[in-house]
């Protein structure tokens, strides 16, 4: 076998490679030989079966075995033996000439081939000690956890009919159907709603609208959608809602104790304050994390530039743009919606693929050095803590693509690598706490998210700093946790679940 370089740009490789007749013909007569007493020929007793006429009969199969086996083992072979990686899976050029094929698969001509690749670039690990980064902590006040606890237990409290309008703290049962444009949309209608009025359960002026509504009333609600809404195609949108009051109901008085507790499933009141500010606790804290997160993944961008491999980018950069069009179409918008360009566009999603592969690459290479490594019980967790964003019939399913498809639990180990490579280096870089605001820990990047072209129909896409390839793991827009909600009316989900 022949191998000879016939480019070398950059992070560009072409090797071409040639496979002498003769060392084909040594190849496919070492497996005709093989054969030969495994085959069964009428007219020939068992291992008898000339080679001419075994080779006239499964020459060209073999031959085309030996041609998948070079393909096979000298990709491999070379990329060792040069001392590269090769950022994907190197492309195969072949002859397209059929003439010509059929000459190889004869044994009658040379087979060659090229490898076209790109490599790994070089990293140099850098030093990080100097690096600071301030996390900012939310001290959750008990007035929150008891708030939060007197929605959990609102569930419980009592109501009782009452004649005449509905006021502020009122629960009304009512059936609703939503409508944009004249026409009923999905997810927009529902019966027998119970709704309390000043809850906020349903999106922002729903409620109010139906303060000094009486049983039997039937009212039309108009409403629009917030930009950001959770259902892209109604974010922005103004919709009525055809309601009808099927009751009016009043508070009746409720003391919160650790009976009330009980009739929840849970032990004492003392134990329903713990749950409770454990998840809040909890969804600040990921807050927090990603804040930090960012500042490092930004500090590190700063401290690294190299060439990205090209095939990487525009592999990550098709992700990023589909989503983006899918955002868009969903949302019924252009670019143009957005005050942007197509081309600006572009650009910008291109800068943002070029720095997650690169900052991917950073981390997988100071993983690497540090031996960070993922064990069987992190990834069975990692997987199931994914199949459970999965509807209760789907999980099975998914469980069985992995188990049929275990290539794919890459896709579970990168991000569980990532989150521990960023915890190495906060154990090596200074982090300094700082106490802030509900408000101010809650905050967007403002400033840095209105760069972003597309942000409000892209806006989970325009705002990943944090995205795979070096920051996608833990996108605060995809927690496993966050309640299913329904597409309309409603604004959030059950009570219990923390803010």
């Amino acid at each position: 076998m022949q191998v000879t370089e016939t480019l070398n740009s950059g992070l560009k490789r072409e090797i071409k490679v040639t496979v002498p007749a003769k060392d084909m013909e040594e190849r496919l007569m070492q497996r005709l030989t093989n054969a030969k007493d495994k085959v069964r020929i009428n007219g020939f007793r068992p291992g008898k079966v000339p080679l001419p006429h075994l080779r006239k009969m499964y020459g060209k199969s073999f031959m085309a075995e030996v041609v998948n086996e070079i393909l096979s083992n000298s990709t491999r072979d070379i990329l060792s033996e040069r001392g590269e990686k090769a950022a994907m899976q190197p492309e195969v050029v072949m002859t397209e000439d059929e003439k010509e094929a059929e000459k190889i698969l004869a044994g009658g001509a040379d087979f060659e081939f090229s490898l076209n690749y790109e490599v790994l670039p070089p990293i140099e690990i850098k030093d990080v000690s100097d690096i600071k980064v301030t996390r900012q902590v939310y001290d959750v006040p008990t007035e929150e956890v008891e708030e939060q606890v007197k929605r959990v237990t609102d569930s419980m409290r009592p109501y009782e009919e009452k004649k005449g309008k509905a006021e502020e703290g009122d629960r009304v049962t009512i059936d609703y159907v939503g409508k944009i444009d004249g026409e009923a949309f999905a997810g927009g209608a529902g019966n027998d709603q119970p709704l309390v009025l000043g809850s906020k359960e349903f999106i922002p002026g729903f409620e109010d609208q139906l303060i000094g509504v009486k049983a039997g009333d039937e009212r039309q609600i108009t409403v629009t959608f917030s930009e950001n809404y959770n259902a892209a195609n109604l974010a922005g949108k103004e919709a009525t809602f055809d309601v009808t009051v099927k009751e009016v109901a009043k508070p009746g008085e409720m003391e919160v104790t650790d009976e009330t507790a009980k009739a929840l499933g849970i032990e004492s009141l003392e134990r329903l304050r713990e749950i409770v500010r454990g998840q809040i606790e909890s969804q600040f804290g990921q807050m927090t994390r990603q804040k930090v997160k960012r500042e490092l993944l930004d500090a590190l961008d700063a401290s690294y530039s190299f060439e990205a491999p090209s095939k990487l980018v525009e592999a990550e950069f098709s992700n990023i743009w589909n989503q983006v069009n899918r955002d868009l179409q969903a949302a019924g918008q252009t670019f143009a919606d957005e005050d942007t360009t197509e081309e600006e566009a572009r650009a910008e999603y291109m800068r943002l693929a070029e720095r997650r592969v690169r900052l991917g690459l950073v981390l997988a290479e100071i993983g690497e050095k540090a031996g960070v490594q993922v064990s069987e019980e992190e990834m069975q967790r990692g997987l199931f803590e994914f199949v459970r964003r999965f509807p209760g019939d789907q999980q099975q399913q998914v469980f069985e693509f992995y188990r049929n498809n275990p290539q794919q639990l890459a896709t579970i180990r990168a991000p569980i690598f990532e989150e521990k490579v960023v915890d190495h280096l906060l154990g090596q870089i200074s982090v300094a706490d700082k106490k802030v605001t509900k408000e101010e820990l809650m905050a967007d990047d403002t400033e840095e998210t209105a760069k972003k072209p597309a942000k409000k129909a892209a806006k989970k896409t325009a705002k990943a700093e944090d995205a795979e390839k070096g920051e996608a793991a833990a996108s605060a827009d995809d927690k496993a946790e966050e309640p299913k909600k329904k597409a309309a009316p409603k604004k959030k989900a059950a009570a219990k679940d923390a803010e």
